[in-house]
């Protein structure tokens, strides 16, 4: 072969090699869910969703966040449990503990919790603290193994089953002290005030009951109470009944109650905020595009009586949108504590093996302005501590604070409505007297 014929053949080769390698680039790149399996494509399907969603995009450049998936792709992954530990690894560095994946039980177990039936655990709704990562209960839920042990919002949970939460995280811890009716869980806990205790806590269902009611009557008015102990997906509805009977019993007030709320469904507690306000901004939402949306209420509004609202450290998320809004509005006082102070939403997906992943997709204000996220709202009036734990029974102070509060300000509202009698003598006087024309 001539040296010029030897030339073109290396050009040629050397041409098609680059031709090959780059359609195989193309391929790997352009259509990579044909070269994946089922794990591969379940963790490729989360990365997307973070990706095209999650609040802050300035996060991934910190970790990396391309990167993060080529690692999380090469491992070996033939499972669906070795995909959800490439997920929950590829999670970690975003430091964002609400956005997370959810195995297909847990999945299940918060859509039913959604819902507002019942679940089988010790009744802990968690958060996580956003200076540490610490794992700490937003609030116990009413009439759960966790309340009847004198459980209280702010405590942080030291280990569960000897082990450490900060470690397995916020859904896997969640996922450890749920379990069979009867069976038991050994958790470590330290108190607010700092007292560390080992408790062992039977699980057992619980009936969510997420609307509560009654009447309150005194020797000068009779108000009605609402408590909301968290947005599931059928509490506006019962919010609407409970209001029409209450209403037609003749309240005069209404003391809502929104403590160990710990939120639930954003939308639900929109709904619940247009029962009570008309055509005001509910709260201000802030998407990865950093524009600001303000979300008005309705005109029509089926309470426009008095109204007075209690909160602790246990009202969060969606609750405390609904708070800020009374509050901005005037529509409310707020009495008791500070709140929780997350001002986070979640979109929740189903993911295509029956889990699902919950990314962090928006943060809100209070309609002026204020960033709940961290900070809490802080109510109109502080309630002396130590807060009551049997919330809405006879022996509940801060309700009977409410009661005063509502009356007190009924009472005063009465009299300046009351003509001045002096001024009421001088009209009848004037009404007795007959213009005579001149």
């Amino acid at each position: 072969m001539s040296p010029t014929a030897h030339s073109r053949t290396k050009a040629f080769v050397k041409k098609l090699l680059s031709a090959i390698t780059l359609g195989l680039f193309v391929i790997l790149l352009g259509s990579p869910v044909l070269a994946l399996n089922d794990g591969q494509q379940l963790v490729l399907e989360s990365w997307s969703l973070v990706n095209e969603g999650y609040l802050y995009p300035s996060r991934f450049d910190e970790v990396q966040w391309r990167k993060l998936r080529m690692k999380a792709l090469e491992k070996p992954i033939e499972n669906s449990e070795q995909a959800y530990k490439a997920i929950e690894e590829m999670l970690i560095p975003l430091g964002d503990p609400y956005t997370r994946l959810l195995r297909p039980k847990d999945y299940e177990a918060m859509k039913a919790s959604n819902l507002g039936s019942e679940i089988n655990g010790v009744g802990l709704q968690l958060g996580a603290r956003s200076s540490d990562g610490q794992i700490v209960v937003i609030a116990p839920l009413e009439g759960s193994p966790a309340a009847d042990a004198g459980v209280t919002s702010g405590t942080e949970l030291i280990s569960v089953n000897g082990q450490s939460p900060k470690s397995l995280g916020l859904e896997a811890t969640a996922a450890r002290l749920r379990g069979e009716t009867g069976s038991q869980v050994l958790v470590k806990l330290r108190s607010p005030d700092g007292e560390i205790k080992d408790l062992e806590l039977e699980r057992r269902s619980v009936d969510l009951r997420p609307v509560r009611t009654r009447r309150l009557r005194d020797e000068s008015h009779t108000f009605g109470y609402l408590r909301i102990t968290q947005f599931s997906e059928g509490v506006p509805e019962q919010v609407n009944e409970a209001l029409q009977e209450l209403s037609e019993k003749g309240i005069e007030g209404l003391v809502l109650d929104l403590r160990n709320n710990s939120g639930g469904l954003v939308s639900s507690g929109l709904a619940v905020a247009d029962r009570f306000l008309s055509g005001q901004p509910i709260v201000e939402t802030r998407k990865r595009d950093g524009i600001s949306e303000a979300i008005p209420s309705g005109l029509d509004t089926l309470y426009k009586g008095p109204l007075v609202t209690l909160v602790n450290g246990g009202t969060a998320s969606a609750s405390e949108i609904l708070a800020g809004a009374l509050q901005d509005s005037g529509r409310s006082k707020l009495l008791g504590s500070r709140t929780f102070g997350k001002g986070l939403i979640q979109s929740l997906t189903n993911l295509s093996d029956g889990s699902g992943l919950a990314v962090t997709v928006a943060g809100y204000l209070t309609p002026s302005g204020r960033d709940i996220q961290n900070l809490g709202i802080e109510p109109d009036r502080l309630l002396e501590m130590p807060e009551p734990l049997n919330q809405g029974g006879p022996e509940d102070r801060w309700l009977q604070d409410a009661e005063l509060f509502l009356g007190a300000s009924l009472d005063l509202q009465n009299q300046k409505e009351l003509p001045n009698e002096n001024e009421s003598i001088k009209s009848e006087t004037e009404e007795k007297i007959i213009p005579i024309s001149s």
